[in-house]
């Protein structure tokens, strides 16, 4: 045999062939290789920015106000602590995000003409929220709530700023989920009736568990953005990560809190991003094995 030969019939063990094994150590060879030559790149590629930065001409005032270490330790026990503020918001956020915008795809999905003031009142909130900035909602409805002086309505900027990213996020995610569950091939809902079951059982057992394993990375893209975005209620005084490192920097007009603040959004992104990339590649696989639907 030309990919692998037997070496007893008794035992019913098999060797590698040798051009197997050629083949096998040139795949290795040449990982190695492109290991080396991406490092060696990377290397240069830092060493050149290194240089190029370190020596500017105001690089020394920019180390002094961006990158000083004493600014540094004070900033970060208050950064951290105003980044649990963030971390709340996250999750209570993120699950009211994920309600809303399946009940908002849900409405968008609806058959019969019965039902078409219900979904043109979703078309028109996914497209107006979609539409309008980010910024523009949280200014609007931290302030503008409050101006309004309705009895028993809250003012507490965190409460108001949480409610503003549900409300854009919300738009979002229902057109990932109404994405998701319009891909689903019709014979699924054929086959499915075609079984016995009505409309709601067709939609709970067989369309919408395919279509959420589907989209199942944008929506991980989405809390990505949502807890960067999460710093944002800062505008309206509520004391976060971000609002901490502005009251440090106000005090000495020494930027190296906002650098901090930065890297310790980063230090939460990064995991996030990575978990997303691997359920992404993970899926991808399952799909072309023909384990997912």
């Amino acid at each position: 045999m030309t990919v692998l030969k037997k070496t007893s019939a008794a035992e019913g063990t098999y060797v590698p062939s040798e051009r197997r094994t050629a083949r096998e150590r040139y795949k290795r060879t040449r990982a190695r290789r492109a290991t080396g030559l991406a490092a060696l790149s990377t290397l240069v590629t830092g060493a050149v920015l290194f240089v190029v930065i370190v020596n500017s001409p105001g690089w020394e005032r920019t180390k002094e106000t961006f990158f000083s270490a004493h600014y540094a330790r004070v900033a970060l026990p208050q950064v951290l602590e105003g980044l649990w503020l963030n971390v709340r918001l996250l999750f209570v956020c993120g699950a009211c995000v994920l309600v809303l915008g399946m009940l908002l795809a849900l409405a968008r999905t609806l058959r019969g003409p019965v039902f078409f003031p219900l979904r043109a009142l979703a078309t028109a909130y996914t497209d107006f929220f979609r539409g309008l900035p980010l910024i523009i909602c949280l200014l609007m409805v931290i302030f503008g709530v409050p101006a309004l002086r309705l009895q028993g309505v809250t003012t507490d900027p965190v409460v108001l700023g949480g409610v503003a990213l549900v409300l854009t996020y919300a738009a979002y995610v229902a057109e990932v989920f109404r994405a998701g569950i319009e891909s689903v091939h019709p014979s699924q809902r054929a086959a499915a009736r075609s079984l016995g079951l009505n409309n709601r059982q067709t939609l709970r057992y067989v369309v919408l568990p395919q279509a959420v394993r589907r989209v199942v990375p944008p929506l991980l893209n989405d809390m990505v953005s949502l807890q960067k975005d999460t710093g944002l209620v800062s505008i309206g005084g509520a004391v976060d990560a971000v609002y901490a490192a502005q009251i440090i920097a106000g005090k000495d007009f020494n930027y190296t809190p906002y650098v901090v603040a930065g890297l310790v959004f980063v230090a939460l992104t990064i995991p996030m991003t990575r978990f997303t990339d691997w359920v992404t590649a993970r899926m991808d696989r399952r799909r072309a094995q023909g384990g997912l639907v």
